[in-house]
This record gives structure tokens, C-alpha cells and sequence, in this order.
């Protein structure tokens, strides 16, 4: 029966665009052409400027969530997959907590569930288009010239929105949020191999284009190159980012198999597979969007427009943090760096040079951040299914049980204990190390992207690999889990 809190939002899911599920199989060929469609759509959206915005005399705020958003400055994709991500993970968690009570085996009350975590985007997606104006993230606005750029963002907030729900439907592969993600992270690497804008130190910035104008150069040094300077683009970064993605790879491939056996069929055997990264980016993700988040405040209370300033209380506002303010390139504006106070130790260093200088400030940052990935990873696991007692009853509840063990839950628990609660500590420590080292070693793009990016780009190749094996053979495809 739908509860209370999904009925609040039954008059809103009754009038939300919708896209309907396919009532056919859809091909292969089909769903890897709505998926780039909707990629390409993406992509062209984040390159159309906001009408009546002019960005680059305003700070960006929002600079530190730019890589978990997918978004990009002063476009229509200013906020991103922001409102989607955020609504999803409050659903989760009020779901996965038992504060809201849907039954996901009825059919209505899934399509409510979903209907409602849409209708919730939309409402954030309305708040943070409001914040985003009242906070002066695009200057000072008319009442008309705002109502303009509320109307832009509200409208690309709907084909955000929509696309997703197109990938996740079963039209495409994935879901949006991800293929985004990927795009956006995949970009960034791309624009820093191959850029044939100059720098400051006489060549490309693209660490490729830039490494054979210096090898043609006779003036200048090779060895800089190297280790560039001013968060360069640099061949120890591309190296370290090459390092990092096969690493990550590795572990992701990584798994504890437990042996299962049918109960009612003596013979007939199997395994459940547990990923040495268990929840795999789920906790580095969270711990960056609540570090955003503080940053964000942090930014309006300390940063040098502060109204707080000058007011006296300079000693206690520099102890929350202290900004240094750097332009962005190009047309869009600046953003702010933080170099003291509490919120300094809560951005790693960026690149090998802020590694040397202040060393304490890194070990500080990673214990705290290896802390952090650890519990939020152990709370994710407490509400999104993932916990021993909630895998128990799924291999129950499947018809299988533990060789040699009474077919009981409770012993299933029990022995799912002695991985579960490792793998979660695990799976903190090295996402967290990878992170850290990414952005330190000065990697072709943020720490937290690029580990997303790889994640996703893992999770697509094995969801390419099944639809490639389901199309040559159909048979296999409640096998593989696709009916």
C-alpha cells in the first residue's frame, strides 16, 4: 500500500513529462543509438551559454562540484546531474532506512517510487536555480534577466532529467547520470592530452601536443616537462593517470566468491561474488559532495566578498578558511582556492609541488579522508541492501543455501559477517589512497573523477559485453539477468 510521503507527490507525478518503458525488445544496435543521442544532446547543451549571463567577472562558487555534476560553467548544464544524483540519494536513503515504506514488488508503488524521486529533481532543480541566483553566481540580475535565465535552466533541467529516464527505461545502456559523468571526466583527460592552446612555460597545455614542441625546441629543458608548474597538464600526471586506471581496474576485478548450492537440486552449484570494492565509488563520491558542500558555506562566509569581513571577527573568519582568488581561463570567471584555516585541510594538495610543500597538510587530509570513506561507506551499506542480513535473505529467498551449513538466514549472516564488514573497510582505504594520490601526483584530472570514471567505464564495458552475448544468443538472456 503507497504510504503517505509517495501520495504527497501523486499530483505532480500525474502532470510530469514521461517517457514510457519499451513494450518490445529493444536491439543492441538500438539502444547503443538512443544512448549516443542522448549523449550527443548532453554534450551540445553544455556547450550553449546562458542567454543574459556574463560569467567571467563572477566567482564560481561551484567550482568544487563541477567534476561530481557533470556540469559546465555558464551553460545550459550549469547544474548538471546535481538535482538527480541528490534526489536519488535522499530516495535511497530514506528508503533503505525504512522512514518511508514502499513495496518495491508492487508494481504501482515501484512506478510511484520512481515517479516521486523525478518530481523530487524537479523540485531541487527549481531550488538550486533560486540559490544559485539569489547568491550572486551570475552577478547582479533584473527581475527580467533573471526570470530568463530561471526559464533556461528550469527547461534544460527537464531534458536533463528525461534524458536519464530515457537510458534507464531500457532505450539505451546505462543510465545518464553515469554516461555524464564518464563524458565530462573522459573530456577533461582528452583536453589535457591534446590541447593546442599555449602556456605559460612556451608550449601546448595538452601534455602530448606539448611534449613534442618541446622536443623540437631546442631551448627548451625536456626534464621541466616533466613536472610542470602552475597545475599544468603534465608526462608525470599523464603517467600517474595511466597508473591509476589499470590499478583500479585490477581491483575492481577483484572478488571473494562464497560457493552456494540449490537446495531442491542436489548437483547443481554456484557462487556469489563480492567485489573487493564492495560499494565501489559510492563513498568517495559522498565524502567530495559533503567536502563541496562545506566549501561552498565556507566560501560565503570566509572568501574575500564575505560581508562578514572587516567586521572585526577577522581572526575567527580566517579560521575558517582563507582564499586566494584564481582566475579559471578563458570567459569564465574565477574560482577560489582555499590556503588556510579548517577548509585548507579539507582540499588535497594539487599536484606533486603543494605535496612537498606542506606534507603535514597532506597527511592531515588523507587520514581524515580515509576516515571518512570508511564510515559513509558502512552507512551506504546499512541502507542500500548491501548489508550481511539484507544478502542472506536475497540467497534465501533465491533457493540456495552453504554447502555444509543449515539453510538459515541468520548462519548466512553469520558467515557473510566475516567478509562484508573487511571488504567495506577495504574498499575505504583504497579509493581514498587512489583519490589522494590522483589529485598529489597531478593526474589528468580530479582525483574523485577520474575514480568515477573508471568505475563507470568498467560497469559499461561489462553491460556492453552482456547485450553483445544476448543478442548472439538469445536464450542467455535470463541467464544474464536482462528479463
Amino acid at each position: 500500500m503507497t504510504g503517505k510521503f509517495l501520495k504527497f507527490f501523486t499530483p505532480f507525478v500525474r502532470v510530469m513529462p514521461e517517457l514510457k518503458s519499451p513494450q518490445r525488445e529493444v536491439s543492441f544496435k538500438e539502444k547503443l543509438l538512443w544512448t549516443i543521442v542522448a549523449l550527443v544532446i548532453y554534450l551540445i547543451m553544455s556547450n550553449i551559454p546562458l542567454f543574459g549571463v556574463n560569467v567571467s567577472e563572477t566567482t564560481d562558487y561551484y567550482y568544487w562540484l563541477r567534476v561530481i555534476l557533470a556540469s559546465q560553467r555558464g551553460t545550459l548544464t550549469e547544474l548538471g546531474i546535481g538535482p538527480i544524483v541528490t534526489a536519488g540519494l535522499i530516495m535511497q536513503l530514506l528508503l533503505g532506512s525504512k522512514i518511508i515504506k514502499v513495496d518495491m514488488s508492487d508494481p504501482y508503488d515501484r512506478s510511484m517510487f520512481s515517479g516521486s524521486q523525478k518530481v523530487f529533481a524537479m523540485f531541487l532543480t527549481i531550488f538550486n536555480i533560486v540559490a544559485y541566483i539569489l547568491n550572486g553566481a551570475f552577478g547582479d540580475l533584473t527581475i527580467t534577466s533573471g526570470t530568463i535565465v530561471f526559464l533556461q535552466l528550469f527547461l534544460a533541467g527537464i531534458v536533463i532529467i528525461l534524458l536519464d529516464e530515457l537510458l534507464q527505461k531500457g532505450w539505451g545502456i546505462g543510465s545518464g547520470v553515469s554516461l555524464f559523468i564518464a563524458a565530462g571526466v573522459a573530456g577533461q583527460v582528452f583536453w589535457n592530452l591534446f590541447s593546442f592552446i599555449g602556456a605559460d612555460d612556451g608550449v601546448a597545455r595538452g601534455v602530448i601536443v606539448g611534449f613534442f614542441q618541446a622536443l623540437a625546441d631546442p631551448d627548451y629543458n625536456i626534464a621541466e616537462f616533466i613536472f610542470r608548474s602552475n597545475r599544468l597538464p603534465s608526462l608525470f600526471g599523464g603517467i600517474t593517470t595511466l597508473a591509476i586506471f589499470l590499478i583500479v581496474i585490477w581491483f575492481e576485478s577483484t572478488r571473494v566468491e562464497i560457493p552456494l548450492a540449490y537446495k531442491g537440486y542436489r548437483g547443481f552449484k554456484g557462487k556469489y561474488p563480492m567485489k573487493l570494492l564492495y560499494v565501489s565509488n559510492i563513498p568517495v563520491i559522498l565524502v567530495n559532495a559533503l567536502y563541496a558542500n562545506f566549501l561552498f558555506i565556507g566560501q560565503i562566509i570566509a572568501g574575500p566578498n564575505s560581508a562578514l569581513r572587516g567586521s572585526g571577527n577577522n581572526v575567527l573568519i580566517d579560521l575558517i578558511g582563507v582564499f586566494d582568488d584564481v582566475p579559471a581561463g578563458g570567459s569564465t570567471g574565477s574560482y577560489l582556492i582555499p590556503t588556510g584555516g579548517l577548509l585548507y585541510y579539507l582540499t588535497p594538495p594539487q599536484g606533486l609541488d603543494q605535496l612537498l610543500a606542506d606534507p603535514l597538510r597532506a597527511i592531515i587530509y588523507l587520514l581524515f579522508f580515509i576516515f571518512l570513506c570508511v564510515m559513509l561507506g558502512r552507512v551506504w551499506v546499512d541502507v542500500s541492501g548491501l548489508a550481511p542480513r539484507d544478502i542472506a535473505q536475497q540467497i534465501i529467498d533465491s533457493g540456495m543455501q552453504i554447502p555444509g551449513f543449515r539453510s538459515s538466514d541468520k548462519i548466512i549472516e553469520r558467515i557473510l559477517k566475516r567478509y562484508i564488514p573487511t571488504l567495506v573497510i577495504m574498499n575505504g582505504i583504497i579509493i581514498a589512497v587512489m583519490s589522494f594520490f590522483a589529485d598529489s601526483l597531478g593526474a589528468l584530472t580530479s582525483g574523485t573523477g577520474l575514480l568515477i570514471a573508471i568505475g563507470i567505464i568498467h560497469q559499461y564495458s561489462e553491460s556492453l559485453a552482456k547485450e553483445m552475448a544476448a543478442m548472439q544468443y538469445p536464450g542467455m538472456r535470463s541467464f544474464l539477468g536482462m528479463d
